[in-house]
């Protein structure tokens, strides 16, 4: 959850000065701050700067020193795997280490504060601080996704499925006459992933873990880990039982347990699009141009858009989503942003990243689709 403060107002969105510190606890909240961020912007930050030092007999050495920079933000990069985000730019406040117009890269860091101040406030932007800074969005939702020697355990949020651990261990055929290999085996690969689920999962937190799996596996995995936690007396694993809950998966891999998470709006939302599609065509846009249409006529009834399409860096198309977003909600509408990162939002970005359920029928708009707005830069 990102702490902040300095809110801009809603009825104050073009002050260009506007400013707003934050702080990031958790990993998910750099896919928050990455969504925020713009060319552009002006972000302060605390970072590390390798600088050349001169001693007084003339000889030259460098020292990394920790200073705080201003930059004016011209790349931004994020890692999704390891939730890691650098942001590159000009330095523009003057500074006893750093040129002005000098560049440099900072990585920000957890529980660090940094400042990012906007020409537009727009209520994309906005919308997604009061999602950031909401305690209730947390990472309560946790999931252990496996078939026979692969597992992946992963917490589930609002924004995304963020992956903590992947057990993988090769489990041998059982044999004619004799599955010793075969289930020393299994028990390695069920006590990787207790203790997996042991070092990555905060019960205080938690308050649901499904364990998915097609067939049996989670039922063998079930039965090994509660037999285990009274041979070892795991108190907290015993305590948290009821925490547990058994789901069907296609597969072991993470993207099978799809529809199964906090998203689930986003998922219904996506699945209703696709039947209103297949049984009422002219209810069902999809592409900007068609679904801006439907806006002028005032027909959207639920509007699904990705977040992927507010990170487009040509000011001009980012404006033309966002207008879009507030013209739904001010006609009565209702939005439903798609984070990206989750399966959900995958198949949203193959309909060009936006579609709209209708309230009434259009006939169907047959000038050609426009696109080219909706490849991020």
């Amino acid at each position: 959850m990102l702490h902040g403060g300095n809110h801009t107002h809603r009825d104050n969105l073009f002050t260009y000065s506007a400013q707003v510190t934050l702080m990031p606890e958790e990993a998910e909240d750099m896919w928050h701050t990455y969504n925020l961020l713009q060319i552009g912007d002006s972000l302060m930050a605390s970072t590390i700067r390798k600088v050349q030092t001169e001693s007084s007999t003339g000889s030259v050495g460098s020292s990394r020193v920790r200073t705080t920079l201003c930059l004016c933000v011209d790349t931004i990069d994020f890692d999704s795997q390891a939730c890691q985000l650098r942001v590159k730019g000009t330095n523009i406040q003057e500074n006893q280490y750093v040129k002005m117009g000098a560049y440099h890269t900072i990585e920000l860091e957890l529980n660090r504060k940094f400042t990012l101040a906007k020409k537009i406030w727009d209520s994309v932007v906005l919308d997604r601080i009061e999602q950031a800074c909401d305690p209730t969005q947390k990472a309560d939702v946790a999931a252990v996704v496996m078939q026979e020697g692969l597992a992946n355990l992963v917490l589930v949020t609002p924004a995304m499925t963020l992956l903590r651990a992947k057990v993988e261990v090769t489990i041998p055929r059982k044999r004619r006459g004799s599955c010793t290999q075969h289930e020393k085996a299994l028990d390695r690969f069920y006590e990787a992933v207790m203790q997996g689920i042991l070092r990555h999962i905060n019960f205080d937190v938690v308050k649901c873990i499904l364990v998915a799996s097609p067939g049996f596996v989670k039922d063998q995995f079930m039965a090994y880990l509660f037999r285990e936690a009274v041979r070892q007396d795991s108190k907290i694993l015993l305590e948290n039982r009821p925490k547990f809950m058994l789901v069907h998966s296609s597969s072991g891999h993470k993207y099978s347990l799809k529809g199964r998470d906090n998203a689930a709006g986003e998922v219904k939302a996506l699945e209703d699009f696709y039947k209103m599609l297949q049984h009422e065509p002219d209810r069902a846009f999809y592409g900007l141009a068609h679904v801006e249409k439907a806006s002028e006529a005032l027909a959207i009834d639920i509007l699904l858009i990705s977040d992927k399409l507010f990170r487009h860096q040509d000011v001009a198309t980012r404006s033309r989503y966002v207008r879009l977003v507030d013209n739904v909600r001010d006609n009565g509408g209702t939005v439903r942003i798609f984070s990206s990162l989750h399966v959900s939002g995958e198949q949203l970005t193959q309909l060009s990243g936006v579609a709209a359920i209708l309230r009434f029928p259009i006939a169907d708009l047959s000038e050609p689709e426009d696109d080219s707005t909706s490849d991020e830069e």
